[in-house]
């Protein structure tokens, strides 16, 4: 069992995704105590933006690429491979300002990659990553599931399964802005519910 934890939030461990993310992992091993666990913290090891640069190096043909050129592809390549080598993976999606957090965008761009991790047909887009099941812990200040102001959980369907992966579980923690008691009550529900999903 090989188990790859995305965390997202600018609060790093100290926040609501990261700590829903922290419980499902811990479940995980006492289910698998052999597990192996790769965590990439997007706040405390941010990945670059995409720019120009990074983006050429993308379409240079490897034997044209520059040294710098090889290691920004290098890198996209070892994001892929976590992804690849994972038998579970568990992402932390707190929601800012009606989007993911520019990080896990970050994430993203270096992860979707024509001829690499998706393919253009003629009968549209093809994943090429083996599926695999995904947790989603996502935390909202507010109240968005359901609503057409939740951007968000179509957006990580989309790009899950656009690589070949749609076995992706979404479990919401939401209105955690809207006073102790119900940031209280929040939480708890989302724990309870990892744990009968378990």
């Amino acid at each position: 069992m090989n188990i790859l934890v995305i965390k997202s939030s600018v609060f790093g461990d100290n926040g609501n995704s990261s700590a829903l993310v922290n419980a499902q992992v811990d479940a995980l091993k006492a289910e698998h105590p052999q597990a192996t666990v790769v965590v990439r913290d997007l706040s405390t090891d941010p990945i670059p933006h995409l720019d120009g640069e990074r983006v050429g190096a993308f379409f240079t043909p490897a034997e044209q690429r520059s040294v710098e050129q090889q290691a920004v592809d290098a890198f996209s390549l070892a994001l892929i491979d976590e992804i690849k080598a994972a038998d579970h993976i568990v992402l932390g999606l707190p929601m800012y300002n009606f989007g993911i957090p520019s990080q896990l965008k970050s994430w993203i761009d270096h992860v979707a990659r024509a001829g690499i991790s998706f393919r253009y047909t003629e009968h549209g887009p093809q994943g090429l990553l083996e599926n695999k099941p995904v947790t989603v812990l996502a935390a909202r200040g507010g109240i968005y599931a359901g609503t057409n102001n939740d951007t968000v959980t179509p957006y990580i369907k989309l790009f899950f399964g656009f690589i070949g992966i749609t076995e992706v579980e979404f479990i919401f923690a939401e209105g955690l802005n809207m006073g102790d008691d119900v940031k209280e009550k929040a939480l708890d529900a989302a724990l309870s519910e990892l744990q009968a999903s378990d």
